[in-house]
């Protein structure tokens, strides 16, 4: 998935490095046996590990030690210092662990450790079946096979294809700067010598908790000892005369990624309905393209309600500097073949046209099943449902956040995925409580945005930096609160907010 520099640099740790040119809580990049190697300091102890992130190619160097483990400052991966382990999504491969030695003064960086294999506790299900095949529901089947658990795993998506890294469908692939062959998380062999059972394009129709069934469409029926809840979102659909027209895309799938792609090579203009994320995030994408664009919101100033004034008014003038143009404080009254008329009677030229108001969750399996609703699918802090034996994750969850104390449900890519993974250790009996930050980021061209935390309603902005410099933060508080942080250009700090969080810091720098 992109790829960090794979030139090797720094000191050669096979030879060695004097023990005092690493500091006690540093980390340093050299390379060893021919791979870019981190070494990493916390008392007596000195870690060696693979230098690059396993999900996009980050510098973990650039990151954040956290005791043993660090954390990949582009997307908040985190490894184990001591195994490489990939502890945390949106990371699901480790990276390598090296032995170390030290000796007369010096730090050798040896061979390759081979990874301690692990078995699950006694008192595992028999069988676990995990209803959704996106980011929550991968992440968990990873999770059991990866923790020992050796029963039969079952996932099933109701999406014809291979669990996909959907973050990058409104983003480089639909861009055309990333190839396809970086959409799938994994693999179909993958999946094959994990003996984990993927069903595709199969419907559940129904939970019959009692007698720990899934029956599907065609009425065949599947046990399980326990089962997870991961039928994540579908796009909110207009409902306004020539809504249903074949130019008219949403985007949730890789198939409807392909469908606007296609849509591209003929098209010259597009509109987007919606200055969501999702919707900002085309309209770049579809610049990238060379097609015209013109975003359509009622809203005065895009994302204002989820991010506020100033990143508002800074995105919209990064887009109208790429050409795009926007009719703000307005609504899509209807579409025709080559036009989308707007509430004033205006007029939009539109070949191709692409909404995005949002998401709702999917609830209906869970409400059917008799589960507490609540918003989303009412979880406890272990992402368990109101019904024995069932979890719920991602998307759908509503769950009880230790650091805002509320409830709360969150449409991340990155919460879901470490979503997928508690749920499988709880369902373990590994009895791990979900205090998940939560943490996104956009790209609009060449500015990625970081946002770690959840503020529904703020007091106030503190902006700090310049935005206009593409180097800034800011802080959403309620009285001398910091509830999140967005940054831009500063992924340590984003990673240092991350941490605050966690350790229950009122106020964030």
């Amino acid at each position: 998935m992109g790829g960090g520099d794979s030139k090797l640099a720094g000191p050669d740790l096979a030879v060695g490095i004097g023990i005092g040119e690493l500091a006690d809580g540093a980390m340093l990049v050299g390379h060893a046996h021919g791979e870019a190697v981190l070494v990493a300091r916390r008392g007596r102890e000195v870690f060696a590990i693979g230098a690059t992130c396993t999900h996009y190619g980050g510098p973990l160097a650039e990151g954040l030690r956290v005791g043993d483990t660090v954390r990949c400052p582009w997307h908040h991966a985190c490894f184990s210092l001591r195994t490489g382990e990939a502890v945390r999504a949106p990371a699901l491969n480790p990276v390598a662990c090296f032995d170390v030695e030290q000796r007369e003064g010096k730090l050798y960086v040896l061979g390759k450790r081979a990874p301690e294999a692990k078995r699950a506790p006694a008192g595992a299900p028999e069988s676990v079946v995990i209803v959704g095949a996106g980011a929550a529901g991968n992440a968990a089947a990873e999770m059991l096979r990866r923790e020992g658990y050796s029963g039969k795993v079952t996932m099933v998506g109701a999406d014809p294809a291979l669990p996909c890294d959907r973050p990058n469908l409104s983003k480089d692939y639909l861009a055309g700067t990333a190839p396809e062959e970086w959409i799938p998380l994994r693999s179909p062999d993958f999946y094959e010598a994990q003996t984990i059972d993927l069903r595709l394009g199969a419907q559940v129709e129904r939970i019959e908790p009692e007698a720990r069934q899934v029956v599907f469409a065609d009425g065949t029926r599947l046990g399980y000892g326990a089962l997870l809840l991961a039928t994540g979102a579908e796009p909110v659909r207009l409902q306004i005369p020539g809504a249903t027209l074949p130019h008219v895309r949403y985007l949730r799938s890789l198939g409807d990624c392909r469908a606007i792609i296609s849509r591209c090579e003929h098209a010259k203009k597009a509109v987007v309905v919606g200055a969501s994320f999702i919707g900002l995030e085309v309209a770049a994408s579809l610049r990238a393209r060379g097609l015209e664009v013109a975003v359509v919101a009622p809203e005065n100033k895009p994302l204002e309600r989820i991010m506020g004034t100033e990143l508002g008014d800074f995105l919209r003038a990064l887009h109208e500097e790429h050409g795009v143009v926007f009719h703000l404080g307005h609504t899509a009254h209807r579409i025709d073949e080559k036009a989308v008329i707007l509430d004033d009677g205006a007029s939009l030229d539109a070949d191709l046209v692409v909404v995005g108001i949002g998401v709702r969750p999917n609830v209906e399996l869970a409400e059917r099943a008799g589960l507490m609703i609540e918003r989303g699918v009412r979880v406890d802090a272990y992402l368990k449902t109101s019904s024995p034996g069932i979890w719920a994750a991602g998307d759908i969850a509503r769950w009880p956040d230790p650091h805002t104390g509320q409830n709360i449900r969150i449409e991340h890519w990155v919460v879901a995925e470490r979503h997928g993974q508690i749920a499988a250790l709880n369902m373990l009996g590994r009895a791990t409580v979900c205090d998940v930050v939560p943490f996104f980021w956009s790209q609009h061209y060449d500015v990625p945005i970081a946002y770690v935390g959840h503020a529904e309603r703020w007091d106030r902005i503190d902006v700090s930096g310049s935005l206009a410099q593409r180097d800034a933060t800011l802080a959403f508080r309620a009285g001398d609160k910091t509830l999140a942080i967005a940054t831009l250009g500063r992924d340590l700090q984003s990673l240092e907010a991350e941490r605050a969080i966690e350790m229950g810091k009122g106020t964030v720098p």
